[in-house]
C-alpha cells in the first residue's frame, strides 16, 4: 500500500541512494590508486591502525551528523572488510 507523500518520500530515499552509489564508485577509484601504491611497495592489504582510525572518524562523524554510529561502523567494517578483499586479489 502507498500513498502519494509515501512516493514522494520513497523518490527521494532512491536519489539518495544513486548518490551513495555514485561516492562508493569515486571511493573505490582511490582503493585501486591505494592497492598500486602497496603493490609498488610490497606493503600488506590490511593496515589495522588505519582501520581503526577510520572507524574511530566514522563513528565521530555519524554522531555529529545524526546517524547511528553503531550502524555507521557496521557498514564501514563491511565496505573495509570488502575492500581488503579487493586489494588483496590485487595483490597477488
Amino acid at each position: 500500500m502507498s500513498t502519494p507523500e509515501l512516493d514522494n518520500i520513497r523518490k527521494a530515499i532512491d536519489g539518495i541512494d544513486g548518490a551513495l552509489i555514485a561516492l562508493f564508485a569515486k571511493r573505490f577509484d582511490e582503493v585501486k590508486k591505494v592497492a598500486v601504491e602497496k603493490h609498488k611497495h610490497g606493503l600488506p592489504a590490511v593496515a589495522p591502525a588505519r582501520i581503526e582510525a577510520i572507524v574511530k572518524r566514522i563513528r565521530g562523524d555519524a554522531e555529529k551528523a545524526g546517524f547511528p554510529p553503531d550502524v555507521a561502523e557496521k557498514i564501514w567494517r563491511l565496505l573495509i572488510n570488502e575492500m581488503i578483499a579487493f586489494e588483496e586479489a590485487q595483490l597477488k
